[in-house]
């Protein structure tokens, strides 16, 4: 069955996408004069372009779990994950050019280790700690390394998806299994970049710190995110009469990674900040003291929406498989890690001087907009059932 986009989902990106630029207007010009407009601007685009390519990525990596674990039940939303996993391109296009721009500013005050006069014995901004740290940190290897990122993650996107509709074509187990084994590798990969990424992209902007738990940290929340998006669009084809074998059982799984990944993002925060809070030591506590002392109330609040929230709400069976609750609480999870990344970058880069208003709301609409349209576009690019996958007759008939 061929996906066709509504006139409603149109009418609503070009809302998202409208009010997202004229807020995000209305904060450029209400801020015209402050000294720190760049950096904000800067630290949003960061902020969203990070977001919202990392829900392609955690899709992109939750299909090839799939493919490597060679699981039956997901073949009825593949393409659903494909259609998400489509986004990646698309965010490594718009990260690419807020990180370029970023480099060209010297850092834009949001890497302070961009500017050069920072490894400058003989500047008054001199910074021993970040000097020492410079055979990593620095322009050149930092591009090698984000490039590194973008053509594997892009290569094995494109493969995936070319293989799956060539699947369609011909047929039998010789693409499933050069899938499986593809797959075993490209996790070996993610393994290491999704944690690497996350240290130069979003740690090294509190260039004084660091922890061993980040990278991981980051990846909870990726795939968090992801499973949120894929629960949320599973339900709202299912409500326009697509995905005819996608059954209740499918919904519960995808609820229960759901409220998994919740578990897991929420046990990766605390412990982060027990370790370090208990340890008491200074270059670790100066990270959470920032955070306490400027974002109190998001940085705890966020934590209770991604983890008291669901863990109340999606315990049950009957949640799991409820189309409204599990929507609901979707949009909640997805706000609650949006507000996550945020301070992730807010709090390093801008400190006490980071607020939320209409820039930030702007561009994240904007952002939002841009991502729901480009994946219901992906979603009219192939047919929603893949009809020759080897599993579709175990997946048809799951159930839990």
């Amino acid at each position: 069955m061929e996906f066709k986009v509504t006139n409603k989902s149109k009418t609503l990106t070009n809302i998202l996408l409208g009010v997202g630029v004229l807020f995000t207007a209305i904060g450029i010009f209400s801020h015209v004069g402050d000294h720190n407009l760049v950096q904000r601007i800067m630290a949003n685009g960061l902020i969203n372009g990070f977001y919202f390519f990392a829900i392609g990525l955690g899709a992109l990596f939750f299909l090839a779990l799939q493919y490597a674990t060679e699981t039956g039940w997901y073949a009825s939303i593949k393409r659903v994950i494909e259609a998400v996993a489509g986004f990646l391109p698309y965010g490594m296009g718009i990260l690419a050019v807020v990180l370029l721009i970023i480099t060209f500013l010297d850092g834009a005050h949001v890497y302070l280790w961009m500017d050069p006069e920072t490894t400058n014995p003989a500047s008054h901004h001199y910074d021993e700690i970040i000097d020492g740290k410079s055979a990593y940190l620095n322009k050149l290897f930092f591009w090698i390394r984000t490039l590194a990122y973008f053509v594997v993650y892009f290569l094995y996107w494109r493969g995936f998806k070319n293989r799956s509709l060539e699947e369609d074509r011909v047929g039998g187990t010789e693409i499933h299994f050069l899938n499986y084994r593809k797959s075993a590798v490209f996790l070996v990969f993610f393994a290491v970049f999704s944690s690497s990424s996350a240290w130069d992209w979003l740690m090294s902007i509190d260039v004084h710190w660091f922890s061993t738990l980040y990278g991981w940290y980051c990846f909870a929340g990726m795939w968090c995110s992801a499973m949120t998006v894929l629960v949320m669009l599973t339900i709202y084809l299912k409500k326009l009469g697509y995905l005819p074998n996608v059954n209740d059982s499918h919904i519960h799984d995808l609820g229960k990674w759901t409220f998994a990944t919740s578990f897991l993002w929420s046990y990766l925060w605390f412990s982060q900040f027990m370790l370090i809070w208990y340890a008491n030591l200074g270059e670790e506590v100066v990270y959470y003291m920032t955070r306490i002392e400027h974002y109190k109330f998001l940085y705890f609040g966020m934590f209770f929406i991604n983890f008291a929230f669901p863990m109340v709400v999606l315990m049950s069976r009957e949640a799991k498989r409820h189309a409204g609750i599990l929507t609901f609480v979707g949009c909640i999870i997805l706000i609650g890690h949006w507000l996550d990344v945020y301070i992730l970058v807010s709090a390093g880069s801008m400190g006490a001087t980071a607020s939320i208003g209409f820039l930030e709301i702007g561009l994240a609409l904007v952002g939002a907009g841009f991502f729901i349209r480009t994946i219901l576009k992906n979603l009219t690019k192939a047919p929603l059932t893949p009809v020759n996958h080897p599993f579709l007759d175990e997946s048809i008939h799951h159930e839990i």
